[in-house]
């Protein structure tokens, strides 16, 4: 991923154009509903009450979202919200934590920090919403939600998207001393692991009534200043080793994402490639450093002043992303620049279906 001056001007320019056109809300959503499963790439404030170390309902955090430090890990939008945007709503979709019956048709976040596939992944932190239990919370509005024959009808035209996976590397697989994940497993065979849970998990969510998937792959966590600072490089601009079990990921959940559409005739599940999008940002020294000041674990110093150039920085603090970056995931998920971003459609597309 050897990156020159021109290629690195040109991202810069890409991502700061992006930044100045916000997202036209027009005056009726694209789809009636949008739900949100995942990490700390979409939490939105579930974890604020939870006893958790994985929680960053304070400044700097939020200091470019218009309501503050809401959770959300990073200075300002999440990608999970911007999607909602370039999706037509004019709120942002609550947390789970936050939502109340009015709330539940037109969508809940369920995303948690920490939370991981696997039950255990990031349990050395303390409490968070892992996949199944998101499902579950997700069920139990469903289960409101269909007592209305028109709501059943709605919840097949919504669009749901699931970005986990993350920390059953970072906050499992590749912490050595807590879990030992690494010992029972190769990373192919961890992979595979992960992804027959994985699977089961989406054929939940196809069961209580998901018909527009979107599934997130992995960014490439090896590039991150965290897993770059504790690993070592060995001269190489990101930790490979890291990189190479996220490919491994990555390739089974897209022939995941093919089975699963040949197997469910009417359900749509569609692939985003982080990894690619993200791709030209992933070795550019200038840009990786964390924008806040951190503490021993990666998260920004409580009240301390992050870098005033926060478009100009690929990170937030030392594993989550700045708004800037989230700004290009969102719009490159949204509107593919091409089909290594998202498979089999990207996320207009698959709204319009």
């Amino acid at each position: 991923m050897a990156c020159d001056f021109g290629r690195l001007l040109s991202v810069c320019i890409f991502i700061l154009l992006s930044h100045l056109r916000t997202p036209i809300v027009s005056s009726k959503p694209r789809v009636p509903c949008y739900f949100i499963f995942g990490d700390s790439w979409v939490d939105n404030g579930n974890n604020n009450k939870l006893k958790t170390k994985c929680k960053v309902n304070y400044p700097p955090y939020g200091i470019d979202f218009p309501e503050g430090d809401t959770g959300r890990f990073s200075n300002g939008r999440t990608s999970a919200d911007i999607i909602g945007q370039l999706l037509g709503f004019n709120k942002f979709i609550p947390s789970y934590a936050t939502a109340r019956n009015k709330d539940f048709k037109r969508g809940v976040n369920y995303g948690s920090g920490c939370a991981g596939i696997r039950k255990e992944s990031g349990r050395h932190l303390g409490d968070r919403i892992f996949m199944n239990r998101q499902l579950r919370h997700h069920k139990s509005i469903v289960s409101k939600l269909t007592q209305s024959k028109k709501n059943r009808s709605l919840l097949k035209k919504c669009v749901y998207i699931v970005n986990i996976g993350s920390n059953d590397y970072l906050n499992n697989f590749f912490l050595h001393d807590i879990y030992n994940t690494s010992n029972k497993y190769t990373k192919d065979q961890y992979a595979k692991v992960l992804m027959r849970q994985f699977s089961k998990q989406l054929r939940t969510l196809y069961r209580l009534g998901g018909r527009k998937i979107v599934v997130f792959g992995l960014a490439e966590m090896g590039c991150t200043p965290a897993l770059m600072y504790k690993f070592g490089t060995n001269g190489k601009p990101c930790v490979a080793s890291i990189n190479d079990a996220v490919r491994l990921f990555n390739d089974r959940l897209t022939s995941l994402v093919d089975e699963l559409n040949k197997k469910n005739s009417d359900a749509r599940f569609t692939f985003i490639n982080l990894a690619s999008i993200l791709s030209p940002l992933g070795d550019v020294p200038l840009l990786s450093a964390p924008c806040c000041r951190i503490r021993k674990d990666w998260q920004c110093v409580p009240s301390s002043a992050p870098c005033p150039l926060r478009n100009l920085s690929i990170f937030f603090d030392g594993i989550h992303q700045t708004e800037i970056c989230n700004i290009l995931v969102a719009r490159r998920s949204y509107n593919a620049s091409s089909r290594t971003d998202a498979y089999p459609y990207d996320i207009r597309h698959l709204a319009e279906l």
